[in-house]
């Protein structure tokens, strides 16, 4: 491991330093305590926040780890604290007048038990501590995981599984709790600008590098996030300026002997001396070949090119306010099908997109002097141009191929407004109070003239929510909120002949309520039911076209499509305890989801005058997804880790559902399921590390996913069979070592091989004539890689 200080949420651990009311309060301070902070090495560790709660008086140590801080005479107990580190109390008494000096060491958190996160309440807290269960995905399991992108990292969270949709675009999405991906809400940096096209391919366009963290809240999210945070919250942190530092570093890989895979990234930040400004400068390129697993000419894997450029800064007008901006531009080019070097319109089948986007915001706090109440005002966007083509000859050479191959080129506009404020008060007895405002337009325009298909979709939506947390004991917490949304709808959505439009006005009121029990120092109990709703439009499943029998295969909005709404209930068990250099923590958390009318999709056939195939959203029969979530982590000492989670869950329809619809006049039948399909009853992960020494450390990180059932279709009308598919077990190894020249200059060599047993799926559909939907398992064949790192030690 790098220098084992930890920096990665020093900003963080600021800000909630801040928030905990640390501040230099006139009273009568006669004493002073002085001294230095170090981890176990001696390095000193800067940020540290030492905090009387009696006198609500704190400090923060320097960069060198240095510290003073005055108090009244007498007894006092102080709570130390620093992201990446564990927290202790420790009581002092001070005699009148003295200067007590203290030198401290910290051990390092390496389990994240005492990491501060924001997502479970819109405040930051301590992880363990909060009401809500919070998961989160750090750099250094980004970094093990070899995960270029956020699609590849989501894996390793409970209850989180990302697949692949599609053999020629590369369609990602990501499942909680056994729930497609429109029901999860994608945050960036805690704003909802992660649009529906965003959630198209957007999993695979943000690079790791320029993640901080990932922080999940499963189930529960609406009443504070919105309406589509049915299955839960995904949040992506970008990184924040930190100390002054910099890195580059290239990742070179194999994919099964055939298709290279070049990424190069690097970042900086430089934060100014007094703590007032900082900036943070990001980069990322990566270029990867296409791959075919079975030699038929066409891609499993697409081509990829992506570049991404970002920035993070703040500034600090005063003790009271901070500033905060984050820019994001990404540029990616993907391609799949065959004939890669043809123009589209001469091959078979091509999906290629090509994507430039623009995602920002900005935050202004602002707090009162005596740290108890913050107001937030906030303001973030993202918008996408989109040219895309879906098509292709088909396996025909005729005339009437060529026309409706050259016309299949789209364009697609995209934009994601969100607008807001927020209060927090906190009050002496540890309450805190949260209320907020937030106005969110989307606007996208998606149109594909030569299919003469065309979605044209406004959503504006005006949302209020209020939240309580109140200390009942010393013992139970309660969380109670609610949050009002007025959603407005107009769309305009056509394939064909077959036109929808939708123009609705939506109300809802989202409750949430949390219930939260200290049995003891080292187990929590937590319970909480929360209501949402989706209301009828189009979502990032329905943004993507397919290809099944050779013509593409669109998505449309039923008629008379009725809003969605749904219950959800979770109950959790949590034993954390930290003894003398051991961490153990055990999450044992069952979770019960009740959908009415739920959104479903409904293949159609062959039912477009050119012969495409046509799928339907409609209101599907109640539905229940129900299981648990199991989480084991364990670290005997700094030098080891372990941790091992998995889900078991169950979706059932209460009645049959309808999934293929017969044609009139032919053979074929109806098809329906009481089981949603493409979703394993038991699915999970593992990582073991190993970190001997700041020199050299190896990971061993897997996945795992059970047997489904997954939907192929067989001919061109669409009709489909049910086909029952092997588990999978994923498994990855990882070696870094590290050579130290300097505190200014280090370099970092890694290898190993991604799924190294080559658990891939075999049975791919073949030939311009495939359904390029039936691809399951894991992401990528076995794969070789290399990397290198320069930098600056943290």
């Amino acid at each position: 491991m790098i220098h084992k200080i930890n920096f990665r949420h020093k900003i963080y651990m600021l800000l909630s330093f801040m928030m905990l009311g640390v501040t230099m309060q006139a009273q009568s301070q006669t004493a002073e305590m002085k001294g230095q902070v170090v981890n176990e090495k001696g390095d000193p560790i800067p940020f540290v926040n030492i905090y009387s709660a009696d006198e609500k008086v704190g400090t923060s140590s320097g960069i060198d780890g240095y510290y003073e801080l005055k108090l009244s005479a007498g007894e006092h107990r102080l709570t130390i604290s620093s992201q990446g580190f564990r927290s202790h109390k420790l009581n002092v008494t001070l005699k009148e007048q003295e200067i007590l000096t203290k030198n401290m060491t910290l051990i390092e958190d390496v389990l994240g038990l005492d990491e501060i996160v924001v997502t479970a309440t819109r405040n930051r807290v301590q992880r363990r501590k909060t009401p809500v269960v919070v998961s989160t995905v750090s750099p250094r399991l980004l970094t093990a995981t070899q995960s270029i992108s956020m699609a590849e990292g989501l894996n390793y969270s409970p209850g989180l599984r990302v697949e692949t949709n599609c053999q020629n675009c590369g369609f990602t999405q990501v499942r909680l709790n056994g729930l497609d991906g429109g029901y999860t809400q994608i945050l960036m940096n805690s704003r909802p600008v992660f649009s529906s096209l965003l959630g198209v391919y957007g999993l695979e366009q943000i690079p790791t590098t320029i993640i901080d963290r990932v922080e999940v809240v499963r189930s529960g999210g609406s009443a504070l996030f919105g309406s589509n945070a049915i299955a839960g919250t995904v949040n992506v942190i970008t990184k924040d300026p930190v100390l002054n530092t910099w890195e580059i570093g290239s990742n070179l890989s194999y994919i099964d002997g055939k298709s290279f895979d070049r990424v190069l990234n690097f970042n900086t930040s430089n934060v100014a001396d007094d703590l007032k400004s900082g900036v943070t400068f990001f980069g990322s390129y990566r270029d990867r070949q296409a791959y075919d697993a079975d030699g038929d000419g066409f891609t499993e894997m697409v081509k990829l090119k992506n570049n991404t450029l970002g920035s993070k800064a703040f500034l600090k007008p005063n003790d009271y306010s901070r500033l905060s901006l984050n820019l994001n531009v990404i540029h990616e080019f993907r391609r799949g099908g065959d004939r890669l070097e043809l123009a589209p319109q001469f091959t078979d089948i091509t999906e290629q997109l090509e994507h430039d986007t623009f995602i920002g915001g900005l935050d202004y706090e602002i707090n009162s002097k005596d740290f108890t109440q913050q107001v937030t005002l906030y303001t973030s966007v993202s918008h996408t141009d989109r040219g895309s083509f879906y098509g292709g000859l088909g396996g025909g050479r005729t005339a009437q191929d060529s026309i409706l191959a050259a016309n299949a080129f789209g364009n697609t506009k995209d934009l994601a407004w969100n607008n807001g404020v927020q209060y927090t008060k906190h009050f002496e007895n540890e309450d805190i109070l949260t209320a907020g405002a937030e106005f969110n337009h989307s606007a996208t325009e998606d149109e594909i003239k030569g299919y003469n298909r065309l979605i044209d979709q406004t959503v504006n939506s005006f949302g209020s929510y209020v939240q309580y947390e109140w200390k009942a004991t010393d013992k139970l917490t309660a969380l109670v909120g609610t949050r009002f949304d007025r959603i407005d709808v107009e769309g305009e959505y056509r394939v064909g002949n077959v036109e929808r439009d939708v123009d609705i006005t939506q109300n809802a009121i989202s409750p949430r309520l949390t219930l939260s029990y200290d049995v003891n120092e080292a187990i929590k109990l937590r319970g909480g039911y929360a209501r949402g709703f989706r209301a009828p439009q189009a979502f990032n499943e329905d943004l993507h076209v397919s290809s099944v029998g050779g013509e593409p295969q669109f998505v449309i909005l039923s008629e008379n499509l009725e809003t969605e709404y749904s219950d959800a209930y979770t109950a959790s068990f949590n034993f954390s305890k930290t003894k003398q250099k051991q961490q153990f923590d055990l999450l044992v958390e069952g979770f019960y989801t009740q959908l009415n009318d739920p959104f479903t999709m409904v293949s159609k056939g062959a039912s477009l005058p050119n012969g495409s195939i046509l799928e339907e959203v409609e209101n599907g029969e109640g539905a229940a997804v129900y299981g648990a979530n199991v989480e084991f982590k364990y670290s005997p000492s700094t030098k080891y880790s372990f941790q091992i989670g998995g889900t078991f869950q169950k979706s059932k329809y209460e009645e049959a559902q309808l999934l293929y619809e017969a044609q009139t006049g032919t053979t074929e039948r109806d098809i329906y399921v009481d089981e949603f399909v493409r979703n394993p009853d038991i699915y999970g992960f593992f990582t073991a590390s190993w970190m001997p020494s700041d020199l050299f450390n190896l990971d061993i990180t897997g996945t795992y996913t059970g047997e489904m059932t997954v939907p192929r279709v067989i001919n061109s009308n669409g009709f489909l069979n049910l086909n029952k598919v092997n588990s999978f077990m994923d498994v990855n190894l990882k070696i870094e070592s590290h050579m130290h020249f300097n505190d200014s200059f280090m370099i970092t060599f890694s290898g190993g091989v991604k799924n190294i047993f080559n658990s891939y799926q075999d049975d791919f559909d073949q030939g311009p004539e495939r359904d390029a939907d039936y691809i399951y398992g894991p992401a990528m064949p076995r794969t070789y890689f290399i990397g290198i790192k320069f930098g600056k030690l943290h």
